[in-house]
C-alpha cells in the first residue's frame, strides 16, 4: 500500500508522527517538502520514508492517499494527480487557503477529496496506544513561554524540524487537577 504524507511548508511537525505510525504499520510513505528543502527530506528519509521529494515531484508510484498537512489549497489538485483511481486525498490542517479549481477528469474514477476536523477522545487513546507500541519517537524544540514569537517566526520561516513546545514559567503550573 502506497501512501503519502505531503509535509509542504510544515517542516514534518504532524506528518513526522504520522510517517512513522504508518511505516511501522508496515506503508509505504512518500514525503513531500518545499522545493529544495534538502534538510526535511533527509529527515523524512530517517523516519522510515521510501521517498521524499518537493511538492512539485512526481513519487515513482501512484498513490493510495496523500495527507496535505500545509494550508495551502493549491496542493489539492496537485495530489489528486498523484492518487491512484478510487485514491483520497486528506486536508489534515486546522485552515488551508482556497482550493483553486480544477478539471473534473482530475477527481473522475472516485477520486475523493476529505477533510478532518476534530478528533474524540478515543481517537486520541488509541493513537497512544499505537504510539507506545510503535517506539515512536518526536522531534521537538522548546522555547519559554514569553518566547512565543520566535517560535512562530522560526515555524513560518521553515527554520525548525519537528514540533515547537512552549514552556511556562514554573509559577503558572498548576499543581492538581483543581488549578
Amino acid at each position: 500500500m502506497a501512501g503519502a504524507c505531503c509535509g509542504t511548508r510544515r517542516k514534518l511537525r504532524a506528518p513526522h508522527i504520522i510517517a512513522q505510525v504508518a511505516v511501522w504499520q508496515g506503508r509505504e510513505v512518500y514525503a513531500f517538502t518545499r522545493e529544495e528543502d534538502t534538510q526535511a527530506q533527509a529527515f523524512a528519509r530517517s523516519l522510515g520514508c521510501c521517498w521524499a521529494g518537493a511538492s512539485t515531484e512526481q513519487p515513482p508510484v501512484q498513490l493510495d492517499a496523500v495527507l496535505i498537512f500545509a494550508p495551502v489549497g493549491a496542493l489539492v489538485p496537485a495530489a489528486l494527480k498523484l492518487v491512484r483511481k478510487g485514491g483520497r486525498v486528506v486536508c489534515a490542517g486546522i485552515h488551508m487557503s482556497d482550493i483553486p479549481s480544477f478539471a473534473y477528469a482530475d477527481l473522475w474514477e472516485e477520486r475523493q477529496i476529505l477533510s478532518v476536523a476534530n478528533l474524540t477522545r478515543e481517537d486520541g487513546t488509541s493513537f497512544f496506544e499505537v504510539a507506545a507500541q510503535s517506539g515512536l519517537r518526536t522531534v521537538t524544540e522548546t522555547f519559554p513561554l514569553e518566547e512565543a514569537n520566535v517560535a512562530l517566526d522560526r515555524l513560518r520561516s521553515g527554520a525548525r524540524t519537528g514540533a515547537a513546545v512552549l514552556i511556562p514559567p514554573r509559577g503558572d503550573i498548576a499543581t492538581d487537577a483543581h488549578g
